[in-house]
């Protein structure tokens, strides 16, 4: 007996198998990775849903979501601190959280295909869980988690790097830089070929109430300038500033 019909007759005796569509080889396949633990995988595919209405099933994979939840997190921030040095905290955030939103997941889940071999109550079933967002999302992290287990963060990173990449890129994309220093950064790199400098030229006020100044630098010359609470604050309006100036240079 193959794979799919032992997983189909496993399920079949315990009342479910008019949803199941559970193909070991297949899911591993489109993974690029082969469980060690048949169980684990099958507990990561396996909804709470089936377990009100079977009596052997014991496990389903809420807590492998959870875990899961904080690989995939780990993943996306690591991922992204390394391939955008030069990406503000803020930024890098944003990202991250288009990432790993419940759109995001079930995203790269429908990629999978994980929805077709999803284990779920027939009341689950009739409502169109095998293609709910959120149910998609929950069992791409259970099946990561699962992964996880299985091997080690290492393994973890490389094989679901290659699945993550073009979300990467495309969310990077169309999410696009979310403040001044980034926006100038790309656009003078663009048409100047340098990268802004920022120096602090001032200090003034008392201790609890301190103000900056910063002024921004595009080769040897002085493109804006900018005062506020903070550094970071006074940089942002320097950036602002010479954004206005080259937006009034182009024309």
């Amino acid at each position: 007996m193959t794979a799919q019909p032992r997983a189909e007759a496993d399920y079949r005796r315990r009342g479910l198998a008019d949803n199941v569509s559970h193909d070991p080889a297949q899911i591993q396949e489109r993974l690029g990775y082969t469980f060690r633990d048949a169980d684990l995988l099958r507990t990561a595919l396996t909804h709470s849903s089936c377990l009100n209405e079977s009596e052997e099933l014991t496990a389903d994979n809420q807590r492998l979501e959870y875990l899961g939840d904080a690989v995939v997190d780990l993943l996306v921030a690591e991922v992204l601190y390394q391939a955008f040095p030069q990406a503000q905290e803020g930024e890098l955030t944003r990202w991250r959280a288009r990432l790993v939103s419940t759109e995001g997941l079930a995203q790269l889940a429908q990629q999978l295909d994980l929805g077709r071999h999803l284990v779920l109550g027939r009341g689950e079933e009739a409502t169109g869980g095998r293609t709910k967002p959120a149910n998609l999302a929950a069992t791409l992290e259970a099946v990561v988690a699962a992964m996880y287990l299985d091997s080690d963060w290492d393994t973890v990173r490389r094989v679901m790097l290659a699945h993550f990449r073009p979300y990467i890129a495309l969310v990077t994309v169309v999410a696009g830089p979310a403040d001044a220093r980034s926006r100038l950064q790309e656009q003078v790199q663009a048409v100047v070929g340098v990268t802004p400098r920022y120096v602090e030229v001032g200090e003034s006020g008392p201790d609890h109430r301190r103000r900056f100044a910063v002024e921004v630098v595009v080769g040897d010359e002085v493109w804006g300038r900018g005062v506020g609470p903070s550094k970071r604050a006074a940089a942002q309006g320097a950036a602002e500033q010479a954004l206005a100036r080259l937006s009034a240079a182009q024309g």
